[in-house]
């Protein structure tokens, strides 16, 4: 199969805008960290919880688009130091669902911005033509890529970029 020929100043400006997007991400996470005392996972677990008071670990994982058990580990670290509380819901007892602490609160009160990040909140910024048109030319890119662990697609953000900075 023959490669398309591409202009490589064309390959290079491209490479630079995942170059500011992802500094971008890492800026915003490493803020998030230093005002707020914990990671951008967490302080969006908490953001959505601030949200949906009562939201049990399933409805969280799924908003956040994370696997639940990875989810349960965040909430359980959470309500290890204070910032979330498990409590029996009202109308079912046996159903268990997650409120702020105080601690939890304290945290939100500092966030510098949107907790889930810079890039889903510009994501969700776009009108939806251009979002789809991200959407088809990612694909493609993505397409092109050898070894891509598709296990990165259910990690949130703050993660992958919090181990890229320690790493």
């Amino acid at each position: 199969m023959k490669k398309p020929s591409v202009a490589p100043e064309r390959t290079l400006e491209v490479l630079q805008q995942f170059r500011l997007i992802f500094g971008a991400m890492r800026q915003h996470f490493r803020e998030v960290e230093a005002r707020c005392g914990l990671s951008g996972a967490q302080m969006w677990v908490l953001q959505e919880v601030q949200r949906q008071p009562g939201i049990g670990v399933t409805e969280l994982a799924g908003l956040m688009g994370i696997h639940q058990s990875t989810c349960s580990l965040m909430v359980d670290r959470l309500v290890a130091i204070g910032c979330l509380e498990r409590k029996a819901m009202h109308r079912d007892r046996r159903r268990v669902g997650l409120c702020l602490a105080a601690q939890g609160e304290t945290a939100i009160d500092a966030l510098p911005g949107p907790a889930e990040g810079v890039l889903p909140a510009a994501l969700s910024s776009l009108p939806e033509v251009a979002l789809k048109t991200l959407q088809i030319n990612l694909d493609e890119l993505i397409r092109h890529i050898p070894g891509k662990n598709e296990a990165f697609a259910r990690t949130p953000l703050a993660e992958i970029v919090q181990a890229e900075m320690k790493g």
